[in-house]
């Protein structure tokens, strides 16, 4: 490793930097890019179907600006936003941006895509660092400061056409954590200046960390000096857009606002491009967890994080800060002491204070668990490998976490090991038993028939004794299932594969299924040599016939209950099963 290939980024001259006595107070002014800059990260870009449903998700969470993508740049991007504008899909508390390079013609066409808005944010961006000017694009800083100022001046001429709109610009110096800060300044003061921002003419100055280069602290120096010199301060909302390329973008974020930004630009979990961007839901729960309100809405992280899976098809990692599968798991036994220790103590009106748990987790719609070791040959996750092993079973993380507790109350009881068999009886009574105590709802027959795009489903079920005949429609056999119940669930996975092989072979059918106001999420398991019949065998093996019973038997309050809240069913499980 050659390290004199590499230098030191020079720290800036702030001898007298006031953000290390600053305490954060209250939360940023929160800007989505999960569109426009984590889409562009993605192997497989998303589809139109895929961006309106991580919208609709955002504006779900309370995100009050989002960045919806490149219109002039992508046609995928153009038509979602003009359909947005034109059927009144964005809600008037909300502000969409859009994004376009200093190029005449793509600036009109990016004009063109957002007029009519209610209030619009144009992002108009260049890079400005030394290794871009002289290097990429081979222009002064004089002719990059003639771009900036050439650029807005056509903006503001080609708004002023559409005085309907409220617009609103937003300038960022690309790569301004590698430039020169005076050269910033300049930069930046020709764009407040040019724009003639005012009270009635708002100007954002965003200075991302386009690639992060330092540690955050110089940052955060970087920020402050700015923030003392923009020109107009008072008419200037200044916002950061931090990277993760060395790990620190909530590190740097959380800096920034001690050093006077007041806006934040980020993705979910953060998505984006190389390490990718601020992670918005770290730094919005690490605000809650410092008594700050976040103003945004993660009560039920497991569904933000499965629609985000769903959205841009990227894997959460299970030791991801606050959502992953992981994160309020315990495998050491002194933990797991210490926490129901902690439990025990807890002043359900008193401030949280709970060993190895920084939050609570039925904040977040979590449950803590507990992984155990089954026997000392097995080992981590020997509970799932002996299932997958001797029984063909293979289970989801998170039914992992669930039956391992399940597991250990068991082994507990017995005070002795359970072998691979005695694991596949107790899996079988927990989630593909036909019947259990209490009344459980159990699934008898089904018939399907399409009509038009859309699948009905008659299902015959049968609870406490008693058979009902249930009718219901959607976009796919279980979406169908599901409003035959009539019921709100959310299915939040499905998973299928076969155990054994040959023509004889069982499809094993796993559903996770949540329902509102309740943490957590419960998982069925369906088997049958027909993959639709079961499908529809796990779904109410994971609804339980214990919840179900009373509003099965009683009609008129259940519809009264699905028109409130109807359920959910993600797109990947939405399309006809050709098993059934």
């Amino acid at each position: 490793m050659l390290f004199r290939s590499y230098r030191a980024f020079p720290p800036v001259d702030l001898a007298d930097r006031r953000w290390p006595q600053q305490r954060l107070q209250q939360a940023p002014i929160w800007l989505s890019t999960d569109l426009r800059d984590g889409n562009q990260a993605l192997f497989e870009p998303m589809n139109r179907e895929r961006k309106l449903r991580l919208f609709g998700e955002l504006v779900r969470l309370g995100f009050k600006e989002i960045e919806v993508g490149f219109p002039a740049a992508s046609s995928t991007d153009f038509d979602i936003i003009r359909q947005l504008i034109d059927e009144g899909g964005i809600p008037d508390d909300v502000t969409p941006m859009v994004m376009t390079q200093l190029r005449e013609d793509l600036l009109q066409r990016t004009v063109q895509a957002v007029a009519g808005a209610r209030r619009v944010i144009v992002h108009l961006y260049n890079a400005i660092a030394p290794l871009w000017r002289e290097v990429v694009f081979k222009l002064s800083v004089d002719e990059v400061e003639a771009l900036v100022v050439q650029h807005i001046q056509l903006f503001k001429t080609l708004t002023q056409a559409h005085p309907e709109t409220e617009w609103v610009l937003q300038y960022s110096p690309e790569t301004f954590c590698m430039a020169e800060l005076e050269v910033s300044l300049r930069i930046c003061n020709a764009a407040i200046e040019t724009w003639d921002a005012g009270p009635e003419r708002p100007i954002i100055i965003n200075l991302p960390t386009t690639v992060e280069v330092s540690t955050a602290n110089v940052f955060a120096d970087q920020i402050e000096w700015m923030h003392r010199r923009l020109d107009r301060r008072e008419h200037v909302l200044l916002s950061v857009h931090p990277h993760n390329d060395r790990g620190t973008g909530v590190a740097c974020a959380e800096l920034a606002l001690l050093a006077g930004a007041q806006r934040v630009e980020g993705c979910l979990f953060g998505n984006g491009e190389r390490s990718g961007n601020l992670d918005l839901v770290t730094l919005a729960l690490n605000l809650y967890t410092q008594g700050i309100d976040p103003g945004l809405d993660f009560s039920d992280i497991a569904g933000v994080a499965r629609v985000a899976e769903a959205c841009t098809g990227l894997p959460i990692h299970p030791r991801h800060p606050y959502v992953g599968d992981l994160v309020f798991t315990a495998f050491s036994g002194s933990h797991q002491d210490a926490i129901a220790k902690g439990f025990a103590a807890q002043d359900p009106q008193g401030l949280w204070q709970v060993p190895y748990l920084p939050i609570d987790p039925q904040d977040l719609g979590r449950t803590y668990d507990s992984i155990v070791r089954v026997n000392s040959q097995s080992g981590k996750g020997g509970i799932a490998y002996l299932l997958q092993r001797d029984h063909g079973v293979q289970m989801p993380r998170r039914q992992q976490v669930e039956f391992s507790a399940i597991v250990q109350k068991q082994a507990d009881s017995s005070e002795t090991e359970l072998s691979s068999a005695e694991l596949w009886q107790l899996y079988q009574r927990t989630y593909l038993a036909p019947a259990r105590p209490g009344g459980e709802l159990v699934y008898r027959s089904h018939r399907l028939q399409e009509v038009g795009e859309r699948q009905v489903i008659e299902l015959e079920v049968e609870v406490a004794g008693q058979r009902l005949s249930l009718r219901g429609e959607g976009n796919g056999p279980l979406a169908a299932a599901v409003a035959a119940l009539g019921l709100p669930l959310r299915i939040d996975d499905y998973q299928e594969h076969s155990l054994g092989g040959g023509s004889e072979a069982n499809a094993l059918a796993l559903v996770e299924v949540s329902w509102p106001g309740q943490p957590g999420s419960r998982f069925g398991a369906g088997r049958d040599g027909n993959l639709l019949r079961a499908s529809l065998q796990a779904l109410p093996a994971g609804s339980r016939g214990e919840d179900l019973l009373p509003l099965l038997l009683h009609p008129a309050p259940r519809r009264a209950l699905y028109r409130r809240k109807p359920a959910t069913v993600p797109c990947s499980i939405c399309a006809p099963n050709r098993a059934g």
